[in-house]
């Protein structure tokens, strides 16, 4: 029952998209009338020529001549109407297809961060992509078949109805079997083909990990347990699939069965009345071959219940990725934060990303415009969840951050987040030229502009080693540079812009060392009268920062600058001096 009412509310969502484009179904229910009409008349054609035919040497030829004239305008005709009904519904489907799409994506967009990084991206890609490209061919085989199918079943009753009333009441009563033959398959393909369709979304996320990392995988020696666990998903998929395909195979036959014997029926009542003088032979060919017209649409309209079923299970999936619950929209009159000094105020900020597991608690912080202020501890205290709250990634529980005095739930995302320079640990650039990725803030940035922004992140000499320099093309994620580079060029992405707000989330950590020197002598001039945000691993490059704010367990322990906090002796100083006694290693 519940799946019954889940197919019926995605059908009412589809039909929704359909409705823009209901003067192109228009067209297509009446090209389609017109064709059946045009198939409908032949029979009557051919069983008047059937009756020309009256006995050896009583032929009349001119007779029978004149109605394969018809028959060739008629079938002509028909063939026009089928050719433009194809066209309109080819039209009608990829435009709903669009429509959806484009809302899927949109709503991608919109959605909040804890929804993204709930979902594997492989299972949102497939809803996508792949269920989109499922509903798609369900919906065009829908139009096709189904128009011409109900428009064929009806007119040929009404035309039988004409010629003999008391065969029409024998397929009439025989019908009813087939249609509840098919509804009761139907009804228990919808739940096999929306399970298909999320396993498949599963294989799709799998694989989509596993190719994005072989090289850990290889590693590690992992192949045989990520093929192992493939297999699994693999023979998932072909168990949920031979279900769904098994029994929405039955449809077809079974209706074929009850449509034999509605052609049985009309057989021998039609004979019975030959011989009773109630009806000639050509009205009986007549009325074999609309029987023959009458059962063939109901095979068809099977077919189109189970390619709609999984139509149907896959537009479901889409939907619910269309209707998640989108990020809380900008607050009515927000304001639009412009050209701000970078005063930021934390006032006891409490947030957790799950509400059975605490995190940040009481969180104060006071940051002057154009202070550096570092964020440092171990791996889970809170850093990263700092910045995200910054840039309104996510809204606090309890508690404020104002910018200039301003909550940043009262000034819109866009604004805000335009006037904060990121630059992340783990990279992002995204296919295209170097110059379309350098200048992915600032898109009318000048190629001048653009070579200046690499030269001061010391990006400008490996570029002008690439086969086209600023032109060459990087693929998905960077291509075939090394992760350092990639890095520059994200360094370069900020120095082009230069918004009066810096995050440095550990921005040079794929950097080697002589290349971390000068890029931190680049960031000290980019800071400067820039409020900075710093998360730091290494922490040799933050002792010329103005605050260091030392976390734990969401807290922080410790303030001050670098002197400051190692003449005290505390954890600061502790992690400070554990980089030196591991031969280097990362306070995280």
């Amino acid at each position: 029952m519940k799946g019954e009412k889940a197919q019926k509310g995605t059908l009412k969502k589809v039909l929704r998209y359909i409705r823009p484009y209901w003067p192109l179904v228009a067209f297509s229910i009446l090209l389609a009338a017109v064709t059946v009409a045009a198939s409908l008349y032949i029979p009557i054609l051919t069983g008047n020529a059937v009756d020309l035919i009256l006995g050896p040497g009583q032929v009349d030829f001119a007779g029978i001549f004149k109605i394969l004239l018809e028959i060739c305008v008629i079938i002509a005709i028909a063939a026009l109407a089928q050719w433009l009904m194809s066209l309109f519904n080819n039209r009608i489907t990829y435009r709903v297809v669009r429509d959806i799409r484009n809302k899927a994506f949109d709503q991608l967009q919109k959605l909040p961060l804890k929804y993204l990084d709930g979902h594997p991206t492989g299972q949102i890609v497939s809803r996508v992509i792949a269920d989109v490209d499922q509903f798609a061919d369900g919906l065009l085989m829908g139009f096709t078949q189904l128009f011409t199918g109900v428009i064929t079943i009806l007119g040929t009753l009404g035309f039988m109805l004409t010629v003999s009333g008391t065969i029409t009441a024998v397929v009439v009563v025989i019908t009813p079997v087939s249609l509840l033959v098919a509804a009761f398959i139907a009804k228990r393909t919808y739940a096999m083909f929306r399970l298909q369709s999320q396993v498949r979304g599963e294989q799709t996320g799998f694989v989509e990990e596993m190719v994005g990392g072989q090289k850990v995988v290889q590693a590690f020696h992992h192949e045989a347990e990520a093929m192992e666990r493939f297999d699994q998903l693999n023979e998932e998929l072909r168990r949920c699939s031979l279900r769904a395909i098994f029994f929405s195979s039955i449809t077809n036959p079974s209706t074929r069965f009850v449509n034999s014997l509605v052609y049985t029926g009309v057989g021998i009542v039609g004979a019975l009345l030959v011989i009773s003088g109630g009806l000639t032979v050509g009205q009986l060919s007549c009325f074999l071959t609309y029987a023959n017209q009458y059962t063939k649409p109901f095979n068809e309209i099977s077919g189109v219940i189970t390619e709609l079923q999984n139509a149907l299970a896959c537009a479901g999936r889409v939907f619910e990725l269309i209707e998640a619950k989108p990020q809380t929209p900008d607050a009515p009159g927000a304001a639009v934060l412009a050209q701000p000094q970078g005063h930021v105020e934390i006032q006891d900020v409490f947030f957790s990303y799950r509400k059975d597991q605490r995190l940040i608690e009481d969180f104060t912080l006071d940051v002057r415009p154009g202070q550096r202020v570092a964020l440092v501890g171990p791996t889970g205290c809170g850093k990263t969840t700092v910045i995200n709250l910054l840039m309104r990634f996510y809204d606090v529980n309890s508690g404020s951050i104002q910018v200039e005095g301003t909550d940043v739930r009262q000034i819109t995302r866009k604004s805000l987040r335009q006037n904060y320079g990121m630059v992340l640990q783990d990279t992002w650039l995204k296919k295209g030229t170097i110059r379309e990725n350098i200048a992915y803030g600032k898109p009318d940035a000048t190629l001048e502009e653009v070579i200046e922004a690499a030269k001061a992140a010391h990006a400008h000499s490996f570029i002008r080693r690439l086969p086209q320099g600023y032109d060459t093309v990087i693929g998905e994620d960077g291509g075939a540079i090394s992760q350092g580079q990639k890095q520059l060029l994200c360094i370069a992405r900020v120095m082009l812009c230069l918004p009066p707000m810096l995050i440095l989330d550990e921005a040079t950590s794929s950097i080697d060392t002589r290349t971390e020197v000068r890029i931190q002598k680049a960031f000290q001039r980019m800071m400067e009268g820039r409020t900075s945000f710093i998360v730091a691993h290494r922490l040799s490059t933050i002792q010329d920062a103005d605050v260091i704010l030392v976390m734990k367990d969401g807290h922080i322990i410790e303030q001050g600058d670098h002197q400051s906090l190692l003449a005290k002796g505390g954890f600061y100083a502790e992690l400070y001096n554990s980089q030196f006694d591991h031969g280097g290693a990362e306070a995280n």
